[in-house]
């Protein structure tokens, strides 16, 4: 969704009609609709639209409004996010225990890298409390004594943040559709394998039992499908024959770190637009701004050649010149 575009979403059970309600209501008001997705998952309905408001023929604190009073008539929740609204960006970073990426993430803030602010951190347990509190962030436990988290508070405090963009930074749980439908495109998590290779839980240890030469990490969208969000960036590092699983885990924790960041900001940059499960840098970003996957040596010291069909074309190309000759 670009940020000149408003976007509306419908979160609530499925029912008949709620499509046709909602879009109707729009039409006379004059706005466009520029595009709109829907999914049903667990018999939990979401759609999601980008709509155009400069020419509607209401404000906008009436049209926000119009589509609460809508929700509730429909027993379904309503959120609008005009383009105004988007101006400052605040990210909610959800975390468990591992503090490499919540680090790195504080670090860029602090260096003024990310242009948006990090406004709380939430985990199901409370063991990185003390780094939020040395950057002054205010920091949230939702998880119960297993580390098992309250998604209803989780909900409340995303919503009492405005978080924008959501952040798994080694989050090491699920999030429900109820999570993931309300952040369509605004949670990205970090994996620590070579996606799709190795989705789930211990990557690392997947990657070592089947003996792969090159591991990595992949940050991605997240959807309702376990570690099958639009890929974002990734990072890869060889793996020696003897290579333990915490020696891999030492590898490729600073690349988690780097990939989220450059994920991060990417996204806040409106620099890669997600589609049909693929990203895709917008036009005018610059992909020499951003390492998409590996450096530019990495790539350099790849072979270009041999290709299908040159080094025939050349061979039929010798035999004409001597056909030629003779």
């Amino acid at each position: 969704m670009t940020t000149d575009l408003t976007e509306i979403t419908v979160i609530g059970d499925d029912d008949t009609g709620l499509i046709a309600q909602v879009t109707s209501l729009l039409f006379e008001r004059g706005i466009n609709i520029e595009d709109l997705d829907q999914a049903v998952r667990e018999g939990l309905f979401r759609m999601t639209m980008s709509v155009d408001t400069t020419d509607m023929v209401c404000t906008e604190s009436t049209l926000r409004r119009d589509l609460h009073d809508l929700g509730d008539d429909l027993g379904v929740d309503v959120q609008v996010r005009f383009p105004t609204e988007r101006e400052t960006q605040r990210i909610a970073v959800l975390v468990t225990k591992e503090s490499h990426c919540l680090e790195a993430l504080f670090e860029a803030w602090a260096n003024d890298e990310l242009g948006a602010e990090i406004g709380v951190v939430i985990g199901n347990h409370d063991d990185l409390e003390p780094l939020a509190e040395q950057y002054g962030v205010p920091f949230h436990d939702v998880g119960d004594d297993g580390g098992q988290p309250d998604e209803d508070e989780l909900l409340d405090l995303l919503a009492e943040y405005d978080a924008d963009l959501v952040v798994l930074a080694r989050y090491m749980r699920i999030l429900s559709p109820n999570v993931v439908f309300r952040y369509e495109d605004r949670i990205i998590n970090i994996h620590p394998s070579l996606l799709p290779a190795f989705p789930g839980a211990k990557a690392y240890r997947q990657a070592k039992e089947e003996g792969v030469r090159i591991a990595g990490v992949t940050a991605h969208y997240v959807t309702t499908d376990l570690d099958q969000g639009p890929i974002i960036t990734q990072r890869a590092f060889d793996v020696p024959d003897d290579a333990t699983v915490d020696e891999l885990r030492r590898r490729g924790q600073p690349l988690e770190a780097e990939a989220l960041l450059e994920a991060v900001k990417l996204h806040l940059n409106d620099a890669v637009a997600a589609h049909r499960g693929r990203t895709s840098l917008r036009d005018g970003a610059d992909s020499g701004d951003y390492q998409l996957g590996l450096s530019q040596a990495a790539a350099d010291a790849n072979p270009d050649r041999p290709l299908d069909g040159i080094g025939q074309a050349v061979a039929e190309g010798e035999s004409a010149e001597e056909s030629a000759d003779d």
